[in-house]
């Protein structure tokens, strides 16, 4: 039997669609099928390092960058025409794709474009829900009505009250061809490692906002005198430097050896993107601080509901306050409730005997 060809392809906007991917690729190979990778970016020099022997394409994103300042709601809708043309540019690459490559399924990780009537198709999300100061209800709209062209939705996260997501996959009733596929992470749920890391650093997202935050932190952290690892998120280039005795700096690391960081670390400081939430959920991290993208509604929302679960502090970028956040993220008790995260293998293996 031929065996099976199938595309997955992670959005570009930061790291976190691709490192959530990174399970899913490893169950479709443990299952016998033959994974091409399409990306852009530093999501596909990310997926290169960690699957060197992988067939990649590389499928441009949708270039969007955040403001340095002003308002992200007036940036996002300046750019929604580069956004849709992105979406029609993915689909007519993926009708390609699929002549040239024999392609039998793609997976889509929030890349509204990828799906087409002669194959199946599956949207991952967890933002069935968009959360925005403005026309929250029409971006539903169309939200659903693109997650309605693929044949499956998988959602990452635990169906009813112990969930991550909370609105953003729970307000509203699912789409009838949804599913919850339990925790996507790259990682393995922990077990006892003793904590010899003061702080280790997550930095990730897009430009500049990703640079600002470096910036800021790096002044806090060397004047601090704590001892510190910071991972900036940049996958240019390899490099793992000392600033000071106790700060080092790399630009980045593979799933290994990040897994083996965040044991370490007794308190780690990072965005609130939902596949990091998900990471620190698998890790159960007790002592996390919790910085939003500014303006990013989605990172804004999980920041604001984690804290009042008193799992993570938060602090707006604006006003952060290293000294300040380390005193205050004692308060916070962390991630310790037990979350489904074996569950969206079983899900991909009935997908592709369904396929077959």
């Amino acid at each position: 039997m031929r065996r099976l060809k199938i595309l997955v392809s992670p959005l570009d906007w930061g790291l976190g669609h691709a490192t959530r991917c990174i399970p899913i690729i490893k169950t479709l190979s443990e299952n016998g099928c033959e994974v091409l990778i399409g990306a852009d970016g530093r999501a596909l020099e990310l997926l290169k390092h960690e699957f060197p022997s992988q067939q990649f394409l590389r499928m441009p994103g949708y270039n969007i960058r955040y403001p340095a300042k002003g308002s992200m709601a007036i940036k996002m809708a300046a750019s929604f025409p580069r956004i849709l043309k992105g979406i029609r540019s993915e689909h007519e690459q993926l009708h390609s794709i699929i002549k040239e490559h024999s392609i039998d399924a793609v997976i889509s990780d929030n890349r509204f474009g990828l799906w087409n009537k002669k194959i199946p198709s599956v949207f991952i999300t967890h933002q069935l829900m968009i959360k925005s100061p403005l026309g929250e209800n029409a971006l539903h709209h169309f939200n659903k009505r693109y997650i309605n062209r693929f044949s499956s939705c998988w959602i990452p996260d635990n169906n009813g009250e112990n969930n991550l997501s909370g609105d953003l996959s729970h307000k509203y009733p699912l789409p009838a061809h949804a599913e919850f596929i339990g925790l996507l992470s790259r990682f393995n749920p922990a077990t006892y490692v003793k904590e010899d890391l003061n702080i280790l650093v997550l930095l990730s997202g897009p430009e500049p906002q990703r640079t600002l935050l470096e910036k800021k932190l790096l002044q806090e952290l060397i004047r601090s005198g704590d001892t510190a690892l910071v991972v900036r998120g940049v996958t240019e280039k390899q490099e793992r430097k000392k600033l000071t005795s106790r700060v080092s700096i790399v630009n980045y690391m593979t799933a290994d050896e990040l897994e083996k960081e965040l044991y370490a670390a007794s308190i780690v400081i990072a965005r609130p993107g939902y596949s990091t939430v998900m990471d620190l959920a698998t890790l159960k991290k007790k002592k996390v601080i919790f910085i939003p993208t500014p303006g990013q509604t989605e990172q804004e929302y999980l920041a604001e509901r984690l804290s009042n679960l008193k799992i993570a502090y938060y602090s707006p970028q604006e006003n952060l306050n290293l000294e300040s956040a380390l005193g205050f993220v004692k308060e916070y008790n962390g991630f310790s409730e037990e979350y489904d995260n074996v569950k969206y293998a079983e899900v991909v293996k009935k997908w592709i005997e369904e396929i077959r």
